[in-house]
C-alpha cells in the first residue's frame, strides 16, 4: 500500500486543477496581481504560502478540540501571524533584496482567504496528516498559478527569467531583437496579470466542460 491512499492524494492533487484557490475558487486574486511581475517573487511567495498554510493547517487540526468556538477567529489569526513573523525573518535574514522587493505583501499573507478558508473549511474538522495534505495541496494549487503567470509576466515583458536575458540583448539587439521583436511593456503593469489568470481560466473551463457554470 502507498504512503497516500486515493483520498490522501485527492486532497494534493484537487486545488492543483479541477478545484484551484485562484481559478476555481477565486481566491488569492491581489497578491496573484502584486508580485508576479517577475518569476523569483512569484516563487518565494509559493514557497512562503506552502509553509504558512501546510503547517498552520497542522497546527490549528492538533488545537482544533481545545479551541473555544467564541475565540476560534482570534486563534487562527495568532496562528497564521506566528507563521508569517518566521518566514518573513527567514528572508529579511538570508534574502534580504528580495524581501524588500515584497515589502508588505509577505505580511499581507495573514490577511489571504485561502489561509482562513482552510482553517476554517477543514483543518477544524480533520486529522493533522489529512489537514497537512490539504494545506499542502491548496498553497501548492495557489503557487502553481503564480509561477505560471509570473513566468510568461517577466519573459513576455522584460525578455528575461530571473533576471537573465533569455530572448537576447535589447539594447544590442541579439537574439529575437534582431529580428524586431520589442518587450511588451503592458506584461509588467498589474492588470496584465489579471488577463493571464483570466486565459488559464478558459484554457482550463474549455478542456474541463463540468467546470462550465450553466
Amino acid at each position: 500500500m502507498g504512503l497516500l491512499s486515493k483520498k490522501d492524494s485527492k486532497l494534493i492533487l484537487d486545488p492543483l486543477a479541477d478545484n484551484n484557490p485562484i481559478t476555481i475558487q477565486v481566491l488569492g486574486i491581489c497578491s496573484a496581481l502584486a508580485i508576479t511581475a517577475q518569476l523569483k517573487p512569484s516563487i518565494v511567495m509559493a514557497i512562503s504560502v506552502v509553509f504558512v498554510l501546510s503547517v498552520g493547517n497542522v497546527v490549528i487540526s492538533l488545537m482544533r478540540n481545545i479551541i473555544p468556538s467564541k475565540i476560534r477567529i482570534i486563534v487562527q489569526l495568532i496562528v497564521v501571524a506566528t507563521l508569517v513573523i518566521i518566514v518573513d525573518q527567514v528572508l529579511k535574514a538570508f534574502a534580504y533584496t528580495l524581501s524588500k522587493e515584497l515589502s508588505v505583501f509577505i505580511g499581507l499573507i495573514i490577511t489571504n482567504c485561502i489561509i482562513m478558508g482552510r482553517f476554517e473549511a477543514f483543518a477544524l474538522a480533520n486529522k493533522p496528516w489529512q489537514s497537512f495534505l490539504d494545506g499542502l495541496g491548496n498553497a501548492a494549487g495557489y503557487g502553481l498559478i503564480l509561477i505560471i503567470v509570473g513566468f510568461f509576466r517577466e519573459l513576455l515583458g522584460s525578455g528575461t527569467l530571473f533576471g537573465f536575458k533569455v530572448l537576447g540583448d535589447s539594447v544590442e539587439k541579439t537574439g529575437l531583437y534582431a529580428i524586431g521583436y520589442e518587450n511588451n511593456g503592458f506584461m509588467v503593469l498589474p492588470p496584465m496579470a489579471l488577463i493571464v489568470v483570466g486565459l488559464i481560466i478558459w484554457v482550463q473551463r474549455s478542456r474541463n466542460k463540468e467546470l462550465i457554470e450553466d
